[in-house]
């Protein structure tokens, strides 16, 4: 998916890579250790047994998490019980994101350990599309009358450049600020506090820290430890707050078909990171380079109110749902929500970014049919509201959408579903996981003080152009 890993080393105008021993090469390597026990996880490859499909998914590392396993499980059952003599052999893959990402590529090149069934994010899978790891779905999907129910832009997410569609979409997601009422009061900022640009959220910050001490102020991801979670809810946050109603995409020109070199929205969007690190108004550098840190936001730092504001997706109350194992019946009360405001407030003075993830069936799959079997049970209108509300998902199915069973079910779904309207889609091409990686270098650099705001951005278009053949254009 990626080249070999390199750390960053400084140098007066751009970076000098160099091939030192990074997480991500510690990653790899544990891949390759990891990869006999996920062969023997397969038990030979789909298609060994005809009668039995393999699901792999994306295990929580938190144990106590539980949402997915609990959910699939109940379609197991139930797929078994309408297919007699079928059985459903769920593999967990039990990884932070981008370690997901490696041990998942690694079982789809081959038939031997390939799945039937596997869990893709919409930004990984043009990559896997390209690398011929996925089958296309056009003629299941043809006959599937359910699909007519999906939403144009959560189809979209699934379907190649070649124009096939590579995977069932699940739900999707929207970002926004959340604040707790608590550490707001204490710091004598409202409770129905709303900024209306990038200067008020670092106001409020400032006043959190002087008022609240040992509060974190603000969170924004950051960081290659924190992967797509910096460039999506952090940076592309920011970034897409910088032009007006009417730009076009700042990272990806569809006109040329080529990436955007960075230009002064890119810098300020790097300003801003730097400026919460370097005025203490984030989280201890040490906290925001750990790969887990997002696990201690969602399970002690809102629920203890020990963190202020955090920038950060729609789902975070999957986590504190009963029997999800951090139970916080409160949150609603406790927590109040604000849209990600434009870096001005120009209009249209909101912003907000959308994701999501896809069922999809690898090309070496042994049992497509029936795994597409297994999707349709997953996707019918009960159980994909079933789902929503379990991982706190925005709807793309357009008959749950439209039904106050599902709007009514969880606080926080009307104003997430609300920002729809105003949200964008990474440029999700196959060079896209690289460009993802080379803004998290420059985030890294900036929070750590190691490089300048425009070092940095040197630093990200020399890694752009090699990520992209030098498709690159200055806009």
């Amino acid at each position: 998916m990626r080249p070999t890993a390199v750390r960053p080393r400084k140098t007066a105008r751009h970076l000098v890579l160099s091939p030192v021993p990074t997480r991500r090469t510690v990653a790899l390597v544990a891949t390759a250790a990891l990869l006999p026990a996920l062969l023997s996880a397969c038990g030979g490859g789909s298609g060994s047994d005809p009668d039995t499909i393999k699901v792999s998914y994306k295990q929580s590392t938190d144990n106590s998490v539980k949402v997915m396993d609990t959910y699939l499980a109940g379609v197991k059952k139930e797929f078994e019980k309408a297919h007699p003599g079928k059985k459903v052999e769920l593999v967990p893959i039990k990884a932070a994101d981008s370690e997901y990402y490696t041990k998942l590529q690694q079982m789809l090149r081959s038939p031997k350990t390939a799945p039937d069934l596997v869990y893709e994010d919409t930004f990984l899978i043009n990559s896997d599309i390209t690398s011929g790891y996925l089958k296309p779905l056009d003629p299941y999907l043809a006959k599937w009358k359910d699909w007519g129910s999906f939403i144009d832009t959560a189809k979209a997410a699934a379907r190649g450049e070649d124009g096939k569609t590579y995977g069932v979409p699940d739900g999707t997601d929207t970002r926004g600020l959340w604040f707790s009422k608590d550490v707001f009061a204490k710091a004598g900022l409202p409770a129905d506090w709303q900024p209306k640009s990038w200067d008020d959220i670092l106001a409020a910050a400032r006043t959190i820290r002087k008022k609240v001490p040992g509060t974190v102020p603000l969170n924004v991801y950051t960081g290659k430890p924190a992967g797509e979670m910096a460039t999506m809810q952090g940076f592309q946050m920011l970034l897409y707050g910088t032009g007006d109603a009417a730009a076009d995409d700042p990272l990806y020109d569809q006109n040329s078909r080529k990436w955007i070199a960075p230009g002064k929205g890119f810098k300020d969007s790097l300003a801003f990171v730097e400026t919460v690190y370097r005025d203490k108004l984030g989280p201890e550098i040490s906290d925001a380079l750990d790969p887990n840190f997002s696990t201690k936001i969602r399970g002690e730092l809102l629920p203890e109110g020990k963190l202020g504001i955090a920038l950060d997706g729609s789902w975070l109350p999957q986590d504190w749902l009963p029997g999800s194992g951090h139970e916080w019946p409160e949150w609603s009360k406790e927590l109040g929500l604000a849209h990600m405001p434009t870096q001005h407030g120009q209009a249209p003075g909101k912003v907000s970014m959308s994701g999501g993830w896809t069922w999809a069936i690898p090309a070496k799959a042994g049992n497509a049919d029936l795994a597409f079997d297994f999707i349709k049970t997953m996707q019918t209108k009960a159980n994909a509201e079933k789902w929503y509300v379990a991982n706190s998902g925005i709807a793309v199915r357009k008959d749950v959408a439209d039904d106050p069973s599902y709007t009514n079910a969880q606080a926080g779904t009307k104003f997430f579903t609300g920002l729809v309207p105003h949200t964008h889609y990474r440029p999700a091409y196959p060079a896209y996981p690289k460009v993802s990686t080379a803004i998290q270098e420059a985030m890294e650099g900036v929070t750590t003080g190691d490089m300048s705001v425009d070092e940095a951005a040197d630093g990200y278009e020399d890694a752009l152009r090699d990520a992209t053949d030098d498709q690159v254009v200055k806009k």
